[in-house]
């Protein structure tokens, strides 16, 4: 193994390698700090640019782009209150309050190095856990992947904060709105009213942008003087300092986090996504008040936790990529399109006859995500300018930057229609006290669902008992009802230790005024 890391070595130390990555970190902390610009978009964007480099240095671009634009897509979830990415869209309302608290580079930084430690815990896990979790990964069909995308819904019981009928409802809308769209089994147009642009469904980038970015302008524009709470700026400096102080506070979540991600990305199919929305729903829902606690400690924890996974999930989903030539995610299965336009082959022949590169492979993660790290404080000191700007003006930025982010995800009017849509349903949600997350939520995984059930009950002729009759599918079933029903316990358990601490106090100060 250290023959092959030193081979390794020499591959990623060529200076074309290293320049290739920093100018593809710079590609992607830029597109993934834009509203609608997604990871997998900038992937697609550097596709063309590959076919002009060598192996090494063009697997070294797709992987050092997407470890930075997936960070960076917390930036306008921070200052703007707009998801860059589906998995970051799981903390958006906890990192955007942060930052109207005056902590927004506080938020920002325990989210980078969170970001940076799961990463490298991926790397681990891609490095030495890959042969196991790859094996264990083909095991699961599509009954287990059902359970799997079951798991992450019940998220929405964790987001929903208490209001848990109206987090189903959302939930419950979002699902719905995924159905739009040609039928996934038989092709039948759904909801589509005669318009063939919605026989592609409902995007749920569009979808993103309009509930979190556009109806935040319309609070600001139709709140009265005095009711919109000014943004105060982010400040860089000192953010290092006192986010290595947050992270030491939450280091069992960044440990939870990276574990769940580096689980969960390694399933085919799963990717950061899901491991960021089950990360954070398993750090809510176990999460103790201590006393001291505020709620922006809350919200820090529930970032380390998510932050951690999202970049866990990046380097676990290559497991199956590499190991069996399984697509772990979106911008996976662009890379083995890369990798077999230059001749590689993704399976067992990787690891026996191109040890070079795959160690070299392993080493781009750990360089990518060691190099997120300074790139990634110059990006939030950088990111305090957007809110030295006007708000009036700033709401107009936000509102063309929403318009140009909708537009571009197809080149049509179609996706900027549906975000005005989504934008006044969620300006009215939040009037009514609707959590916006399940929505997002319901639409991301809906598909998923709906695809694996369909699966399912089609090769076994709607024989429904195998849900509940696979080991695998029992053990994820448990897991559902764990985090459904883990909310109100907690809750519970909460006020009860709250009256018995009441108690005490009572019965300490009855004691005192009898003895004295």
């Amino acid at each position: 193994m250290i023959g092959n890391f030193e081979g390794a070595l020499a591959l990623v130390a060529d200076p074309t390698t290293i320049l290739v990555m920093v100018l593809a970190a710079l590609f992607g902390l830029v597109i993934g700090s834009l509203p609608g610009m997604t990871a997998t978009l900038a992937a697609a964007l550097l596709v063309p640019f590959t076919f002009f480099l060598d192996p090494v240095p063009a697997i070294a671009a797709i992987i050092t782009m997407s470890a930075m634009a997936i960070f960076a897509g917390d930036i306008p979830s921070a200052l703007l209150r707009i998801p860059g990415t589906p998995s970051s869209a799981a903390y958006t309302e906890d990192a955007f309050a942060l930052t109207r608290n005056g902590k927004g580079s506080l938020g920002l930084g325990v989210s980078l190095m969170a970001s940076v430690l799961g990463g490298l815990f991926g790397a681990v896990v891609l490095i030495f856990v890959s042969p196991i979790l790859g094996e264990f990964a083909l095991r699961f069909t599509s009954f287990e992947y059902f359970w799997v995308a079951v798991l992450g819904l019940t998220a929405a019981v964790i987001v929903s904060k208490g209001a848990q009928l109206k987090g189903a409802i959302a939930l419950m809308i979002g699902l719905l709105v995924s159905t739009v769209g040609l039928d996934v089994t038989l092709g039948h147009p759904r909801f589509t009213f005669g318009n063939e642009e919605l026989y592609r469904g409902v995007d749920f980038i569009a979808a993103m942008i309009g509930l979190f970015g556009l109806s935040e302008v319309l609070r600001a524009v139709t709140a009265r003087k005095g009711q919109s709470m000014p943004i105060p700026r982010v400040e860089g400096r000192g953010a290092l300092r006192s986010a290595l102080a947050a992270i030491g506070r939450n280091k069992t979540r960044v440990a939870s986090g990276s574990t769940i991600g580096g689980v969960v990305g390694a399933l085919p199919g799963a990717g950061a996504d899901i491991a960021a929305w089950i990360s954070y729903a398993f750090t809510r829902s176990t999460s103790r008040k201590k006393p001291g606690d505020t709620a922006d400690d809350k919200r820090l924890e529930a970032i380390a936790g998510a932050s951690s996974a999202n970049n866990a999930g990046i380097a676990s989903a290559y497991v199956p990529t590499l190991a069996f030539g399984i697509p772990g995610d979106t911008i996976t299965a662009i890379l083995v399109g890369v990798l077999l336009v230059k001749g590689i082959t993704p399976g067992p022949d990787l690891f026996l006859y191109q040890t070079d590169t795959l160690y070299a492979l392993y080493l781009i993660f750990i360089v990518a995500n060691l190099l997120l790290l300074p790139l990634g404080f110059l990006l939030i000191r950088a990111s305090g300018f957007v809110l030295r700007i006007p708000r009036t003006v700033l709401m107009g930025l936000i509102v063309s930057i929403s318009i140009c982010g909708a537009f571009a995800i197809n080149n049509g009017y179609l996706e900027v229609g549906l975000m005005v849509i989504f934008g006044v349903l969620g300006y009215l949600f939040e009037k009514g006290g609707i959590p916006l997350a399940p929505v997002v939520l319901g639409i991301v995984l809906g598909p998923i669902v709906e695809s694996n059930f369909m699966q399912s009950v089609i090769k076994t002729d709607w024989d429904l008992t195998q849900f509940f009759t696979r080991p695998i599918s029992a053990v994820l079933i448990v897991l559902v009802i764990l985090a459904i029903a883990a909310s109100p316990m907690m809750s519970w358990l909460g006020k009860r230790a709250e009256r018995s601490a009441s108690m005490k106090a009572v019965q300490d100060e009855e004691g005192s005024s009898v003895s004295s």
